[in-house]
């Protein structure tokens, strides 16, 4: 019976965990879509630091080689997403949600 309702638990909580992440999906995913609606550019900076959450976000911790040469727009991009090694997918993707809601 003890197995049973720890089962139980289980599974309520994984449930729990299931609508969670939706709700944070769909967040993110408006969030990325606004920032189409955006009505001043945002800084170099915090562009950087969206591109470097969406990364982390979609894509996990930067992979590949570090960008070489004179291609300063690169090296920042990967140097910025490389910042977030080791961030959790779902915290990567509220940090860009809070983000883009303090730009809007």
């Amino acid at each position: 019976m003890q197995r049973l309702s720890q089962n139980c638990v289980y599974l309520y909580f994984d449930s729990m965990t299931q609508n969670s992440n939706m709700v944070i999906q769909d967040e993110f995913e408006s969030a990325v879509k606004s920032t189409d609606q955006l009505t001043e550019r945002p800084s170099n900076e915090v562009l950087l630091k969206m591109y470097a959450l969406y990364k982390q976000a979609t894509e996990g911790d930067v992979t590949g080689e570090r960008p070489g040469g004179f291609d300063f727009k690169a090296i920042a991009k990967y140097n910025a997403w490389e910042q977030l090694k080791g961030t959790d997918a779902d915290a990567a993707k509220q940090q860009y949600i809070d983000l883009v809601k303090g730009l809007q």
